[in-house]
Order: structure tokens, then sequence, then C-alpha cells
């Protein structure tokens, strides 16, 4: 997957939208105002950052050799991940809903129960 098709899939989960907060060439992804990834095109190449239980981060980190500790972030639950072509794309969509999932459970119930009732857990959580 390229950085566009990326971006689309990003924006194509539930009330996701983007936001340049840091840098005008970031691209910060976000639900509820709460940030689930970010993207970019360093050097002509681009990569995201996506959230990731620990286990789950190291596990990649030795499988794929595009997937970097966090750049900038908690490197213990943020993976950068590198868009050279070496994952297939059903992997990199299934690291982006992990991401946006974990940025969704940890909410306030006062932000997370409406997006419950509206998209239904096996949407939100996939």
């Amino acid at each position: 997957m390229d950085f566009q098709a990326i971006r689309t899939y990003m924006l194509s989960r539930p009330e996701s939208w983007e936001d340049f907060p840091f840098y005008p060439d970031v691209a910060v992804m976000k639900v509820r105002n709460k940030m689930f990834a970010t993207l970019s095109i360093e050097g002509g190449l681009a990569r995201m950052n996506l959230k990731c239980d620990p286990a789950e981060a190291q596990m990649l980190r030795d499988i794929f050799s595009a997937v970097l500790p966090g750049y900038h972030m908690n490197k213990r639950h943020w993976n950068t991940v590198l868009l050279d072509g070496s994952i297939p794309a059903g992997e990199l969509e299934r690291m982006i809903d992990r991401s946006y999932g974990l940025v969704v459970k940890g909410m306030t119930r006062k932000d997370r129960l409406p997006l419950e009732l509206k998209y239904g857990s096996d949407v939100l959580y996939r």
C-alpha cells in the first residue's frame, strides 16, 4: 500500500479525521480528538506511527524489518512502520485497525459509548 491508500484507509475508520498539529507534512489521524496514527513522507519514503500493545509491538519488530520502535513516541507502545512494500496490505490494515481499536478502548466511557452504540464493537475493534 502506498501513502494515499494508507491515508484513505485510515480516514475510512469511523469518525476519523486528519489534523496537522506538529508540522504541515505530518498528518495526525484522530478519532474523537485522540491520536491513533501519524502519516508522513521522509526522504521519499512514507511512514506511519501506530499504537500497539507492548508484546505485539516487539513481535512485529522481530518479524518485519520495516517495523521499528516509534519515532518520537513512547517506544514501548508505538511502532513506526516504513511503507517500503515489504509488509502485505492486509497486515498494514490489521495494524491500523489495532491502533484505532486500542485508542477507542482507552477513551473515557463518555467518549467511547456513543461510538460503540453507533458503530458496534465489531466495527470499532476489528
